[in-house]
């Protein structure tokens, strides 16, 4: 069972790209006391991740941020390196926090994972947004299916955080 809007994010382990490189990130770390608008993709250089879903966040970052947002941060099923890569490559470097989920841990805990292994892509992270404020969820968008990316969309989120305020 998947987390649910009023849940706390699961404790779990990212890794992130440091000065030194890999360094590891506790949920904790990343949004206790502020609020962090959090995506996931299935994975980084994907089409529809790389084509779409960054870009609609990467366009709307000043929008959301004008909402009281701390941080926006995005999560995949992909090593650290690969992570730094792309966002380096999309532009997202400085500017999105790129939470590396290797192991599915996040996703797995959050039950956000997903099974793609007939696809050759093994255990992934499905496609979602939220906004977690000091730790607890208060949006939850999530996409049915991993090609899909309308519910997850930066669009969707800021329209969802528009009727919070």
């Amino acid at each position: 069972m998947s987390v649910s809007v009023g849940d706390r994010v699961p404790e779990a382990k990212f890794f992130v790209m440091g000065a030194e490189g890999p360094e590891p990130k506790t949920t904790s770390e990343v949004f206790a006391g502020r609020k962090v608008a959090l995506f996931a993709v299935p994975g980084a250089f994907t089409p529809t991740c790389h084509q779409k879903h960054m870009p609609g966040f990467l366009q709307r970052l000043d929008e959301i941020k004008s909402k009281g947002v701390d941080a926006i941060c995005c999560t995949s099923v992909n090593d650290v390196f690969v992570m730094a890569q792309w966002g380096k490559d999309t532009g997202a470097e400085g500017k999105v926090e790129l939470l590396a989920d290797g192991s599915a841990q996040f996703a797995k805990a959050a039950g956000l994972d997903i099974d793609l292994s007939d696809f050759g892509l093994g255990v992934r992270s499905k496609r979602y947004a939220m906004l977690v404020d000091d730790g607890v969820i208060k949006v939850l968008n999530i996409d049915e299916a991993p090609p899909e990316h309308d519910k997850s969309s930066a669009e969707t989120l800021c329209s969802a955080m528009g009727n919070m305020i």
